[in-house]
């Protein structure tokens, strides 16, 4: 047997955020993928790959600060991430700041099998980046 599910949270968080590691997406998610997130629905592997890549490039120094679980409850699983890092290129509009950036963010992941096949994701990293950006 594998990985418990929040062992799989853990391993995708800090593989592919804190590592950049691409190698472990088709391990982690399922090739029907889908996060529903601010209004959108993105899809599969390529998006999780060019999300990681972006957030990574746009957020230097990118680290996991804590992922807590909440609830585990047949297929699903709701978390929280910290994650943090230095505001240093271009995310959502916003352009880099070089200020020191920290956000939360709140995931429902629902599996199949051992994968992560949907998503639900609230991000503050918008709110911080703008405040940031007011501010500086």
């Amino acid at each position: 047997m594998g990985k418990s599910r929040d062992e799989v949270i853990r391993f995708a968080n800090e593989e592919l955020l804190a590592k950049g590691n691409l190698d472990v997406v088709e391990e982690v998610f399922d090739a029907e993928y889908v996060v529903h997130a601010s209004g959108k629905e993105h899809r599969g592997h390529a998006f999780v790959r060019r999300f990681v890549k972006q957030l990574r490039v746009s957020i230097a120094n990118l680290r996991v600060v804590a992922v807590t679980v909440f609830v585990q409850d047949g297929d699903k699983i709701v978390w929280e991430r910290t994650l943090a890092g230095t505001h240093a290129g271009d995310l959502a509009g916003i352009p880099g700041s070089g200020k020191k950036v920290e956000w939360r963010d709140i995931v429902i992941s629902r599996f199949e099998g051992e994968r992560i096949a949907e998503e639900w994701t609230v991000s503050e990293l918008a709110g911080v980046l703008f405040s940031k950006q007011a501010r500086g």
